[in-house]
This record gives C-alpha cells, structure tokens and sequence, in this order.
C-alpha cells in the first residue's frame, strides 16, 4: 500500500515538473535537456508529460496555441 501512495505522489510531481517545462519550452533557447536538468527530472519525463514535443517545438506551438514558439509560415504581406 506505502509503495502504491509513493509511486503516486512520484507521478503528481514529475506531471507538476512537466506543466512546468511547458511553460519553459516557449523560451526558443531552453532546450529539453536544459528543463530536464533545472527540474531534475529525465528528459523522457518530459517527453512523457509533454507528448506534443514528439512531433517537435512546430508541433507542440501549434497544439497549445504558445505565442513564442515557431508556428506554422505565415505568408508574406
């Protein structure tokens, strides 16, 4: 029962952790590596937290909408 309450607090940190990168990855110049470090977590923690960095920084401005982020070409005016 302790080890099922542990694992339980472990992932309620590592999804707070997570929320965290999110709002670090819209610096252009924080890497993943960087957040995993600062947040002292892996960096597949963060992937696993933040799936919408699988398909990139395009891919996850995009699904969230982050001013910051490089989002699709705008066409020229």
């Amino acid at each position: 029962m302790r080890e099922l309450i542990v694992r339980g607090t472990n992932e309620g940190l590592d999804a707070a952790r997570a929320r965290g990168a999110r709002d670090l990855l819209t610096w252009p110049e924080n890497t993943v590596t960087s957040i995993a470090k600062l947040l002292g977590v892996s960096r597949n923690t963060i992937y696993k937290y933040v799936p919408e960095l699988k398909g990139g920084r395009i891919a996850l401005a995009n699904a969230t909408g982050t001013p910051g982020l490089p989002g699709p070409a705008q066409p020229a005016e």
